[in-house]
């Protein structure tokens, strides 16, 4: 699962709440065993998705760098690049 959370940081366009919950999720999915939680369960783990989300943001907000904004467009066709050189076209 965590395969699919992805860096958010230093991007132009920056992060959307969307990109930030996303990966908030998938990362308490990952902790919690659960794709889905049982109905007893569902409270719990959406309180954490929020927690989760805004430490991501408030993580992301105060970064600093001096490296210039990375394309999303140009990393995006990297990574395809890398995944056909190691799983073939």
């Amino acid at each position: 699962m965590c395969r699919n959370i992805k860096t958010l940081y230093n991007f132009k366009p920056p992060a959307t709440e969307e990109e930030i919950r996303a990966s908030a999720l998938q990362f308490v999915r990952k902790l919690s065993g659960f794709a889905r939680p049982s109905k007893v369960n569902e409270a719990a783990f959406n309180r954490a998705v929020d927690r989760v989300t805004l430490a991501a943001q408030q993580l992301l907000d105060s970064l600093v760098t001096a490296a210039p904004p990375r394309d999303r467009a140009e990393e995006a066709a990297k990574a395809r690049a890398r995944s056909a050189a190691r799983f073939g076209a």
